[in-house]
């Protein structure tokens, strides 16, 4: 089911960063390109000296210094970081914090794999391409680059998302948006109940994207706060593609949090302090690979996140149950007690770039009504109840705003519990 491994090169010492920043500020003053060959994207642009010297202690700050440093074959360089330095660790709250190596109880139905080199027969990561992998003790990070800086605005909204809804709504709706972009098919439970985790196996594409600023991602929310305020707060895990945070168009495995309704809290992956990883064979942020082809072979990713009901920090695992790491409970308000919805689903930017619905494409850009191998899908909906059980989604809502450009269809079966085909081409004849 598709090779793994990496290539590997030494990792560079940050004095040979600091002799070489003279000459690559004088270099990048004069014109720069940031290109994303998929999109065709090219811009050229005059970048200050100021402007550099503050992205270079931006990414000081985020790129730690490397045991040891793994190339992989789609560009992307991984850094082994010693799990005592990696970024999360740098938050305020977290200061004192000792690094929880496993949680105190896994939710009642679930099996933890404690051997990381197992991993489930499905889809993985290109970086492991030759078998190369992160030394005891440390955890790999993905080497963020000047060039994913200067594609963002600014370095405030560098691994940031947009806020995802109007302060204006109904605070009984789903964490949806009408009228700033972007556009969902999403499933959600109600809103009336306690809930300590969320489960879902998500089939992974290549969905193509527009413009270089849009986004399509698939994923798991796990809400709690109030919608038509500053406090919601969300944790977050899926797959995305995202031209502007990663510089190309592959499919890639990410986790997000926010506790003030994505305004200053909060980031994609380890770009903040925040998420502790404690898993040394998997790169939040690194592509996935293999991925599903249409009509062909399909390929998916078992996501579960829950609230460790003795510590109180939320725990991330990946395929058959291996831990990748946790979000410290410090970090939040609300979800410092329990959520009160979850979400599964898609989600597009739409810029509308051209005057047009934009023709980003959700899950596979293929409608829901298309089934298996031709439309993505989420299956086997669980979550955890109060009392750290595993239990199947029974009563779920689903919502796509709209229909003619991307939507949803949920059912159920003994092998795959409720599960829905989701997703669409956005601009059509009926999606203009």
């Amino acid at each position: 089911m598709g090779t793994v491994g990496c290539s590997c090169s030494a990792p560079p010492s940050h004095h040979h960063h600091l002799l070489l920043l003279g000459f690559f500020l004088a270099l990048l003053l004069q014109t720069v390109a940031v290109e994303s060959g998929t999109l065709n994207y090219t811009r050229y642009r005059k970048v200050s000296t100021l402007r550099l010297q503050r992205i270079q202690r931006h990414l000081d700050k985020i790129n730690k210094p490397p045991v040891l440093t793994i190339e992989s074959p789609d560009g992307d360089l991984i850094d082994c970081v010693h799990k005592r330095k990696q970024p999360a660790l740098d938050h305020p709250l977290l200061k004192n914090h000792k690094i929880q190596k496993v949680p105190t109880k896994m939710p009642r139905g679930m099996k933890v794999k404690r051997d990381e080199n197992v991993m489930e027969r499905g889809a993985w990561q290109m970086w492991h391409q030759n078998g190369t992998r992160c030394p005891k003790g440390t955890v790999p990070v993905r080497r963020s680059t000047v060039h994913d800086l200067l594609r963002a605005k600014s370095l405030f909204d560098f691994g940031k998302k947009q806020r995802r809804f109007p302060l204006t709504r109904s605070s009984d709706a789903p964490d949806i948006v009408s009228g700033n972009g972007h556009e969902h098919a999403i499933a959600y439970t109600g809103s009336s109940q306690e809930v300590y985790g969320a489960k879902a196996t998500i089939n992974v594409w290549e969905p193509s994207i527009q413009v270089v600023n849009e986004f399509s991602l698939s994923q798991i929310w796990i809400l709690s706060g109030s919608f038509d305020g500053s406090d919601l707060n969300s944790i977050e895990a899926g797959w995305q593609v995202s031209p502007e945070l990663y510089g190309d168009s592959r499919p890639r495995l990410f986790t997000y949090w926010t506790s003030d309704s994505y305004q200053a809290t909060g980031c994609y992956n380890l770009l903040c302090a925040g998420f502790v990883q404690t898993n040394s064979r998997i790169a939040i942020g690194a592509a996935i690979s293999p991925i599903s082809s249409y009509d062909a072979n399909q390929y998916d990713i078992t996501i579960l996140i829950w609230k460790d009901p003795k510590v109180g920090n939320w725990w991330m695992s990946f395929g058959d149950g291996t831990l990748v790491g946790y979000w410290p409970e410090e970090l939040f308000t609300h979800l410092a007690t329990h959520a009160t919805m979850v979400e599964w689903g898609g989600e597009v930017v739409n810029t509308r770039a051209n005057g047009q619905h934009t023709s980003t494409q959700m899950g596979s850009g293929h409608f829901a009504e298309d089934g298996f191998g031709k439309a993505s899908y989420f299956r086997n909906l669980e979550i955890v109840d109060t009392d750290n059980s595993l239990s199947s989604v029974h009563s779920i809502l689903t919502l796509a705003e709209n229909t003619n450009c991307y939507d949803i269809k949920s059912s159920y079966s003994n092998e795959w519990g409720t599960y829905f085909y989701y997703g669409g081409p956005g601009n059509n004849p009926q999606c203009p």
